[in-house]
């Protein structure tokens, strides 16, 4: 159990990709992670892109992330809908200039994108959002998992061994 003591928060919203938010919460709950689903206040059950309900445990709003190690960004179409909470995008901000570990998958480069912190940094995400995180200042890789300091990218649900890997090793030290 390498992550025994870690706290992670999971950012959640409807149109959420179910092996995105599902495959990192058990891999971290495995490895002895403290895991907070954390959404944006509109709703306290969110439905996956294939309709697969989350239950979060707290609202944006009321997340102190100093009080964490990381945060994990699940892709899917709920990265659009969470960065219109300044809460949301405020725990990923916050989270980067505290050091905290922020993995974001797929779709998630664009809460990334509205934190403004991809200036200089190596990332990946989904192609047809990769214009998004140059135009942001970061410098695109297309590869399974890109790890820069703190920051993990992934581009897909196939990249996902690789990205709960990296995330795990980050959130260990």
């Amino acid at each position: 159990m390498k992550l025994k003591g870690k706290k992670v928060v999971l950012l959640a919203e409807n149109n959420y990709e179910d092996l995105e938010l599902w495959v990192p919460y058990y891999r971290l709950k495995e490895e002895g992670a403290e895991v907070t689903i954390v959404g944006t206040g509109s709703s306290k059950i969110y439905t996956s892109k294939h309709g697969y309900p989350v239950e979060v445990s707290q609202e944006a709003k009321k997340i102190d992330i100093s009080k964490y190690d990381g945060v994990v960004i699940p892709g899917g179409y709920a990265p659009d809908l969470m960065r219109r909470y300044p809460e949301m995008v405020n725990i990923v901000r916050e989270a980067h200039e505290k050091g905290k570990v922020i993995a974001a998958i797929c779709h998630a480069g664009w809460m990334l994108v509205s934190a403004g912190i991809l200036k200089g940094r190596k990332a990946t995400c989904f192609f047809a959002i990769k214009d998004d995180l140059i135009n942001a200042g970061a410098n695109y890789v297309d590869q399974e998992v890109v790890r820069d300091g703190n920051l993990i990218t992934s581009r897909k649900p196939d990249d996902l061994p690789a990205f709960c890997r990296e995330m795990i090793e980050a959130l260990a030290k």
